[in-house]
């Protein structure tokens, strides 16, 4: 699998809008197991880009919300995106252990289409799908203590497996009816019906010559069509994608700069060094070094709050 699978950005086809790309000091892999111990009584408010499933290992405590309160038991599962409002807090009879990983389906664009980014997207700002408690479920537990561990955690397989335990708690059904063959469809819904089917890996790694091609329209009506539908221009969307890709490479992998930049779709190193300084002002190199250097002393500090 081409490492830059988990590594780019969707936009909602449905409701053209132009984003910037936000990749900052604050930035974290996901798809990622982490762990949380809070004291009897203490609280907890996670705050993360996307969608976070968060699982009560053991303990009890509740679920606070302005306008609900839930009991967590243990095995009980959380699901919120980062719209939804709430916070965790552990029984004053004991503490509370918890597993939790986070998911930006942005950056599964090998694997998501934007209809199915549309979905997600939409279900994020919706109070009924935004927060979810479900009770325990046993199959569940199990998933999440083999994948905690050591040996599993932060691999492929681990990976993978995440996403599909995130699939299966925010269920939804994530398949779109085909076109019937016989309909004669014009310039904007073929280009609609392409941008909601395929990945956009795959159809960014075509070009802009191969999308005008398959819409049989000309340059220009492809260009306008396109940041109608999706909010930016082709370029700046594959400027977006490509620097998304490049700075999960640069978080998660330890290969050479040079191997990032050909993964992202640049030809060369320094014109991809270029672009990168450009948006972020630092060099790949350091961005990486910084980022390392934050995380360990994030990590640093939520040891000494368990401890303490």
């Amino acid at each position: 699998m081409p490492l830059h699978v988990l590594a780019t950005l969707a936009v909602d086809v449905k409701k053209p809008v132009c984003r910037s790309l936000k990749l900052d000091a604050a930035y974290e892999p996901h798809l990622v197991i982490n762990e949380m111990t809070l004291l009897p009584g203490g609280e907890w408010s996670p705050q993360s880009p996307g969608w976070s499933v968060i699982h009560v290992s053991s303990g009890a405590g509740y679920w606070l919300h302005p306008r609900m309160s839930r009991e967590l038991k243990t095995g009980a599962i959380v699901l919120l995106s980062d719209q939804a409002q709430g916070r965790v807090r552990a029984s004053q009879a004991g503490g509370l252990r918890l597993h939790f990983f986070r998911i930006e389906p942005g950056k599964l664009t090998g694997l998501v289409s934007m209809a199915d980014q549309a979905l997600i997207q939409s279900a994020a700002t919706d109070e009924a799908q935004s927060l979810r408690v479900l009770p325990p479920n046993a199959q569940f537990s199990d998933k999440i203590r083999e994948l905690s561990s050591e040996k599993a955690r932060n691999s492929l397989p681990a990976r993978v497996h995440l996403v599909q335990m995130f699939l299966d708690v925010f269920g939804g059904s994530f398949q779109h009816p085909c076109a019937d063959a016989t309909e004669v469809l014009d310039a904007r819904k073929r280009l609609e019906q392409m941008l909601s089917q395929t990945p956009l890996s795959e159809l960014l790694g075509h070009g802009f010559s191969e999308l005008v091609g398959k819409t049989g329209c000309s340059p220009r009506h492809v260009s306008r069509l396109f940041t109608e539908l999706v909010g930016v221009s082709f370029r700046e969307k594959q400027a977006e994608l490509r620097l998304t890709r490049a700075c999960e490479l640069l978080a998660t992998t330890d290969v050479k700069v040079v191997q990032v930049a050909l993964e992202s779709g640049y030809p060369s190193t320094s014109l991809f060094s270029a672009k990168f300084k450009q948006r972020f002002g630092t060099s790949p190199a350091k961005w990486r070094e910084q980022t390392r250097r934050r995380k360990a002393a994030r990590k640093a500090v939520r040891r000494l709050r368990l401890v303490a």
